[in-house]
């Protein structure tokens, strides 16, 4: 904390003090407590203040020990943190003063009358100082290893530049009943708490562990987590935390923008896991989950200085996320993929839930800041039919589906191979990470015998139910996103049928589970795709065939690509091409925009290397990204910097706002505007969005295509465009037209300067000006001899000469 800087309950995170007592003088530690005693911060014991959540503390010791209650009315040092060492700080009332008070036991700090630190009963707390001091034990955390700022944009409302995952879980340590998955992303006491194996593994020597051992292939794994991380993570270790959030801090650190996590379940895996301790109802777990990620954004801020000081923001619209990103922060969208969303389970046949009941859950998770879901997992279900599982694992997986809805699953051949347009077989593999979760089935199912199928390719004769259409209906009633991986090919293209009946363009594939025809229909419906990165060879290939058939080339929207990372889902990771290639991952390298430098990963004792170890952990997406840029150069970058922009149109779209569309614009220029109220002058960013429509270029200055200008051809500060500049208020305060059609006052574009002359006044550098009020100002400007463009201008752009000449420079158009 800087001299200058006042204290607050807050910014004191991270920082080094001695606690100046009541009496003037500086807590001591002795054999038996702490004193009030010292009379300088130099013989004093110091703390450093680690964050257990807002306003919480752990007062962590020269000895690497913690300020604690202990019998009695005690207070001592204790070995290790616990809920007597979990301190709550509040202000006092006087400068620079606190209250140190424990709820867990409903004690507070006071000292007595010798000077000794006691606890004491609420409401009696003594005032405490904190004084900076140096020299404080330094508490265990991992490393970002980057140095530099993240990138940011300005303005807020402007364009963002970045990348996306879009298909992540985060919070599964608390899936499976909340036993079977091992660490999480954060503890309240740090990375020693957060990054254990689990108990069952540790006591087996990790050859106990039933589901790690069944998606591993392995019967036995190293339990080394912190510090050591002999055995996980690692890209094929599953059932192992891989993405603490300091680990995401360094991908967010090098460019990440957006981060959609999934709040993931499945029922019968839950259900067949001999420990438990969470329901295994899936939507009661989606629940506690999207609590758990609040949790996490406040320990972040806890960590970063205080309530919004943090750089993990979880955001409910695209106009939220689009300034959180421009201020150069994670935005966080939560979604949900389930096997049995809403409660719709089957059975023999029956559905278990009905419109009532999809209608409550979707209004409930809308309130609970859920805004991207998929309509199916593993197994079919009341909505619709599953795309499957290939190979061998299939025939796990279909043992799961008869537990799960009383039946296998209803395949048929169907005659969609040379397009790739049918569901998974359970005679030939499909997806990497299909043997790894059927042998998660095959561990814990009792065995059973699926029906003789013909030939392949096969087709889930189940698609999409009359719930599930209805299902449908009601995401796009709440703009909310549609993902359809997972679903059965008839149920995909049913509820794709539904998504062109109402011209709905909030829908993406997020992690490779739709097919080439979903992919296309997808990008024609305005919808995104994030691909699965399951490999960096693999990501390349998928990005130079999605971008040629994104219609974001040809102008119709704005395109960029992601990567769906499915960690902590059963989903492995990129392996390492080798550091023997011909073009490995040099350390340091930048970020894409050159303002940060990463070096390898440091977690404890373990150095991460991309090029031997791959996608061990979250933080080395970081990496990936730069191997991607190895393997195929800059363009790849561009594009996916491209990402969080593209998801945010399709957002926005969702929400209504109009996608790009080359209005004619042949209105004359009004008393306020433009093109018949579409560009309202002192209108806000958001309003000029639904009403114009998504400009083709968006910063300060956004621009509009025409029909004299094909948004496709991008070339729109040339001959013809409509540009819209936002004043210090982020009111619409300029907007100019190269168009001859939109005159002012009977003056447009190629029309003679002598016309102007019996109008309008010269400012100069060939700018001609009509005061039609205070607050309205018609702008010409002229070259050679002619009218180059006209503009209208509001009262703050158009009260001075100087100001005029600003926002047109601003808006690219060159007056000097």
């Amino acid at each position: 904390i800087a001299a200058t800087q006042d204290l607050s309950r807050y910014n004191i995170v991270k920082g080094c003090y001695a606690l100046r007592a009541p009496n003037g003088s500086y807590l001591v530690q002795t054999p038996t407590g702490y004193t009030a005693s010292a009379a300088s911060t130099g013989v004093a014991e110091r703390f450093r203040m680690q964050a257990t959540d807002l306003g919480r503390y752990l007062f962590y010791g020269l000895d690497s020990d913690f300020l604690a209650l202990s019998a009695g009315s005690g207070v001592a040092a204790a070995a290790n943190p616990s809920n007597n060492s979990d301190w709550t700080v509040k202000p006092s009332g006087g400068a620079d003063s606190f209250e140190i008070t424990n709820s867990f036991a409903g004690r507070d700090l006071g000292v007595d009358g010798s000077g000794g630190l006691v606890s004491v009963a609420p409401g009696s707390a003594a005032s405490f100082q904190f004084v900076p001091a140096d020299g404080c034990a330094v508490y265990p955390e991992i490393e970002t290893n980057t140095t530099g700022t993240p990138y940011r944009s300005h303005p807020g409302y402007g364009e963002t530049h970045g990348y996306i995952d879009g298909h992540m879980h985060l919070m599964t340590f608390e899936f499976l009943g909340g036993d079977a998955h091992c660490g999480r992303p954060w503890h309240r006491f740090g990375v020693e708490y957060a990054l254990v194996d689990c108990p069952d593994h540790i006591a087996t020597g990790g050859c106990g562990a039933i589901l790690e051992s069944a998606l591993g292939g392995d019967t036995c794994h190293d339990t080394g987590g912190w510090p050591t991380f002999a055995g996980w993570p690692k890209p094929e270790s599953l059932t192992h935390e891989g993405s603490y959030y300091r680990w995401i801090e360094r991908s967010w650190m090098a460019g990440q923008r957006i981060f959609v996590n999934l709040l993931v379940e499945n029922r019968v895996l839950c259900e067949l896991y001999p420990i438990k301790h969470n329901s295994c109802n899936e939507m009661d777990s989606v629940l506690l989950q999207a609590k758990r990620t609040q949790e996490l954004e406040d320990y972040i801020d806890a960590q970063s200085g205080g309530p919004g000081k943090g750089w993990f923001r979880i955001v409910r619209n695209p106009f939220q996320a689009r300034r959180v990103i421009n201020r150069g922060k994670l935005a966080v969208v939560m979604g949900m993929e389930v096997s049995e969303p809403f409660d719709c389970k089957i059975r023999d046949g029956i559905p278990q839930c009905d419109e009532a009941g999809i209608s409550y859950w979707l209004d409930r998770l809308q309130k609970l800041g859920i805004r991207q879901l998929e309509l199916s997992n593993k197994f079919d279900n009341a909505l619709g039919g599953v795309a499957g599982d290939g190979g061998a694992t299939g025939v796990l997986t279909n043992n799961g589906n008869k537990y799960a809805t009383g039946r296998y699953w209803d395949l048929e051949h169907c005659d969609d191979a040379n397009t790739g347009d049918h569901d998974n077989s359970p005679i030939a593999p499909t997806h990497p990470e299909d043997a790894v979760i059927g042998n998660g089935f095959g561990a814990l199912l009792p065995p059973g015998g699926a029906p003789v199928y013909p030939p392949p390719p096969h087709c889930n004769r189940y698609g999409l139910s009359p719930l599930g259409r209805y299902a449908v209906q009601g995401l796009i009633k709440r703009h909310l996103i549609f993902d359809p991986d997972h679903l059965s090919v008839y149920a995909r293209d049913a509820a794709l049928d539904v998504v062109d009946a109402n011209h709905y363009p909030g829908v993406m594939s997020s992690h490779s589970w739709s097919t080439p025809r979903a992919e296309r229909r997808i990008y024609r419906d305005s919808g995104i795709i994030t691909v699965r990165a399951s490999g960096s060879q693999r990501m390349v290939d998928d990005w130079r065939v999605l971008r040629r058939q994104s219609p974001g080339r040809f102008g119709r929207q704005y395109w960029g690509i992601g990567w769906g990372a499915d960690m902590n889902g059963f989903g492995g990771q990129s392996d390492p091409r080798g550091a023997d290639v011909e073009n490995p991952v040099t350390y340091p390298f930048k970020s894409w925009d050159g303002g940060v430098t990463i070096d390898q990963q440091v977690s404890g004792e373990k150095v991460y290397d991309i090029n031997t170890d791959g996608v061990a952990h979250y933080g080395l997406y970081a990496d990936w990204v730069e191997d991607l840029r190895q393997i195929a150069g800059k363009k790849i970058i561009r594009e996916m910097t491209r990402g969080p922009e593209a998801y945010l149109q399709m957002w926005e779209r969702a929400y209504g706002v109009p996608r790009v569309r080359c209005a004619s614009w042949s209105d004359d220029f009004s008393e306020d505007g433009l093109g018949g109220g579409m560009l309202r002058l002192d209108a806000t960013t958001k309003r000029t969005l639904y009403s114009a429509g998504q400009p083709v270029d968006r910063h300060r200055t956004w621009r509009w295509c025409t029909r004299n200008n094909k948004a496709g051809k991008r070339k729109l500060g040339g001959r013809r465009s409509i540009v819209g500049v936002f004043d210090e208020r982020r009111k619409l305060g300029l907007i100019v037209s190269t168009l001859q059609r939109n005159r002012a006052l009977g003056v447009g574009r190629g029309a003679p300067v002598r016309k102007l002359r019996a109008i309008a006044d010269p400012i100069g550098h060939g700018i001609y000006i009509r005061r039609q009020s205070p607050d309205r100002t018609v702008i010409w400007g002229t070259k050679r001899g002619k009218v180059r463009f006209t503009a209208l201008a509001g009262e703050r752009v158009g009260r001075g000469p100087v100001v005029i000449d600003r926002y047109l420079r601003r808006a690219g158009f060159d007056v000097r």
